[in-house]
């Protein structure tokens, strides 16, 4: 098994757990599958790619650490939301 096939399993996996509403699990799972693909990236000598995945796996690291803190105040309704017109 490629780490391409690997990096796309635990891709299917994160959306399935974000479908239910598991959101840190969610998360974990991705940043697994960006490993995957950036040692595929960096085996294959795709150096570019491997900094552009690098770079997008640690926003979502940084992503992750601002929802376990409380950071992150937004809701998927609406009426939750403090929106200013």
């Amino acid at each position: 098994m490629s780490f391409a096939i690997l990096g796309g399993i635990l891709l299917n996996i994160g959306a399935f757990l974000t479908y239910k509403g598991k959101v840190y699990e969610a998360v974990i799972v991705y940043l697994l599958g960006d490993l995957c693909w950036m040692f595929m990236a960096y085996t294959r000598n795709d150096y570019l790619g491997a900094l552009f995945i690098i770079i997008g796996t640690t926003f979502g690291f940084l992503a992750f650490l601002k929802m376990r803190r409380g950071e992150m105040n937004k809701s998927l309704n609406k009426s939750d939301n403090e929106l200013s017109s």
